[in-house]
């Protein structure tokens, strides 16, 4: 796989949810427990219950190939794909973040990442720039970059993988001075950027979420669908936003009224959504 871009299939960035950011999704929450491996035909049936026709489909996988996300395998002469050892690698550590529904703690303190990289490499520094942005990291000082502490493994384990761990140092901090820490995490932040991205997601899944509320039974082609989209359209989320202490976030933050709505779907749809995928097709 290459190096991970600031907008990637993996992590879900990007405005509105692609065909292949729906097929990652769906090999995430399936394949890696049932086999690894999917065929093409299973794809389509599953993907076109979230109104993906066959020839997104086609043309998507054909792109998640070309990015080493999933290589190609043939199981009894039937063609199908399975996700690369590097793309299963990011998904693992994106299930923590993903379903990390704890915030940081002003107790927690920081994790500040200091980078030094020579300039016969500086692709590498803007690589460095890139994977930390990615990750939630906001920006203290020039080459300084600041986070919430419990990112500490998450980001040791990318910078390791990215070859980019001898250009880095990690430190756990303390704010001690000066300055109110709620008026510098919005300049570390953009805070106002990340309330408009959640406020998009509230308003594209809340109603999701009402008609399920008024649901007695759950229908599981529907509720599969509904989890797809949900859980495409928040993984990103956790990585723009990593987990700030909502003491230092504006009253009634919009960040933590969508975590609520997507725990609440995920509650109620995770369960009949896998049922739907157990029964409509054979994993191989």
């Amino acid at each position: 796989m290459t190096a991970v871009p600031e907008a990637t299939e993996l992590d879900g960035s990007g405005r509105a949810a692609q065909p292949r950011q729906l097929i990652v999704t769906v090999y995430g929450l399936y394949s890696r427990t049932e086999g690894g491996w999917l065929s093409v035909a299973s794809l389509i049936d599953l993907l076109a219950a979230v109104g993906v026709d066959e020839p997104a489909v086609r043309s998507s996988i054909s792109r998640l190939k070309r990015r080493g996300i999933l290589e190609a395998v043939r199981r009894d002469a039937t063609a199908g794909y399975e996700l690369s050892d590097e793309a299963r690698e990011i998904l693992r550590e994106g299930d923590e973040r993903i379903f990390r529904r704890a915030r940081a703690t002003p107790a927690d303190g920081w994790l500040l990442a200091v980078f030094s990289v020579p300039e016969t490499e500086r692709h590498k520094r803007h690589l460095l720039r890139t994977q930390l942005a990615r990750m939630g990291f906001g920006t203290a000082a020039s080459g300084v970059w600041i986070a919430p502490a419990h990112l500490h493994a998450a980001t040791e384990e990318a910078l390791t993988r990215l070859g980019l761990a001898e250009y880095a140092d990690l430190f756990r901090a303390d704010h001690l001075a000066f300055g109110d820490v709620v008026a510098k995490v919005r300049e570390w932040w953009d805070l106002d950027r990340l309330d408009e991205l959640y406020t998009t997601f509230l308003d594209e899944h809340g109603p999701a979420l009402r008609r399920w509320q008024r649901r007695k039974s759950a229908d599981d082609h529907e509720a599969f669908a509904d989890y797809v989209r949900v859980l495409t359209g928040w993984r990103r989320m956790p990585y723009l936003d990593p987990g700030l202490p909502a003491e230092f976030l504006p009253r009634d933050w919009s960040g933590i009224r969508a975590a609520e709505l997507f725990f609440e779907l995920h509650a109620q749809l995770e369960t009949p959504a896998r049922e739907y995928v157990a029964k409509s097709i054979n994993f191989g």
